[in-house]
């Protein structure tokens, strides 16, 4: 259960500090929505307080600490670096996050499509070769997630004409973006594969071997979290063919090293877990969009349940 918001009252008299993370454009920004000065974690010390960050910071674990912000969409290593404060909110960036990983997953299914792999193999050769283009109109994608992330995915490739159903664990009224939804071992004909899952303690490895062998070739796009793929798996499914392609945005373990098994995965590009980086403005407009329902007495709907871990 999300931890109900604290009152006005208590926000008008705390601290506001931002973490390191946090550039000095995004502080400024922070300091005119809320109307007061922002202190950078040298101050920490006394007080209710508001923090606005990637990490907490241990002096902040203990009593005081009224809301963080995070300036991340993910929350899992927040939560696993220690039990989270008593009573104080937690909220996260999302920001243009959807619209951008959005953009990279159709631009890695158009790129498919359009058999972009190749023809930049054979311009490296000086090979003039023709090769069939594809139409994505018509197709299947299948998306694990239902969330902000994964219901902009959603629209974006059903505007393009893909049938998209989504995944989720328990029966809900079809969120934006889908076509249909799925349950996640019900069997759906899809041509991608497409994982926007939080990292939880139900979904490490949440991709595993049967989900693989279950796939029937389709090409998988992991814009998640590294940590719910078993790697191990992924690499047996790519030799037995039942995964067509990988595109992995994210890894258990970051980033890669030049020896990591991520860069010998067959038919496999790993990028720089950068989909959806977040920007200042995103920061600042979800801070603000969330001092705004809090003013107002209501939870954000940015509000992150640390016990579920989204």
């Amino acid at each position: 259960m999300t931890v109900p918001p604290p009152r006005p009252g208590e926000l008008a008299r705390a601290r506001l500090l931002a973490g390191p993370e946090v550039s000095d454009a995004a502080v400024d920004a922070l300091a005119r929505a809320a109307g007061r000065p922002v202190e950078r974690t040298a101050g920490i010390g006394g007080g209710p307080c508001v923090y606005v960050g990637a990490t907490l910071p241990e002096a902040l674990r203990g009593d005081g600490l009224l809301w963080f912000h995070g300036v991340n969409a993910g929350t899992d290593a927040l939560l696993d670096a220690g039990p989270w404060p008593p009573g104080a909110l937690l909220t996260r960036t999302v920001g243009r996050m959807g619209e951008r990983i959005a953009q990279y997953v159709l631009a890695w299914v158009l790129a498919e499509c359009q058999s972009v792999p190749e023809f930049a193999a054979l311009h490296g050769r000086a090979e003039w070769r023709r090769i069939p283009s594809e139409l994505v109109a018509g197709q299947t994608a299948l998306i694990h997630g239902t969330g902000r992330i994964g219901s902009a995915v959603a629209g974006l490739l059903r505007a393009c004409g893909i049938r998209t159903v989504g995944v989720a664990r328990t029966p809900r009224e079809l969120p934006p973006g889908f076509d249909a939804v799925a349950g996640p071992d019900e069997p759906v004909d899809a041509r991608w594969v497409v994982a926007a899952l939080p990292l939880t303690g139900a979904t490490e490895g949440y991709f595993g071997a049967d989900r693989f062998a279950a796939m029937g070739g389709a090409s998988f796009i992991n814009v998640g979290r590294g940590a719910t793929v078993d790697l191990a798996a992924l690499e047996t499914a790519l030799h037995a063919g039942t995964v067509g392609r990988a595109v992995l945005d994210v890894l258990a373990q970051e980033p890669a090293a030049p020896d990591d098994p991520c860069w010998r995965l067959p038919r496999t590009v790993v990028t720089s877990h950068s989909a959806g980086i977040t920007a200042d403005e995103d920061v600042v407009t979800d801070f603000t969009s969330c001092l705004r329902d809090l003013a107002a007495g209501r939870v954000p709907a940015l509000a992150v349940d640390p016990a579920r871990g989204y």
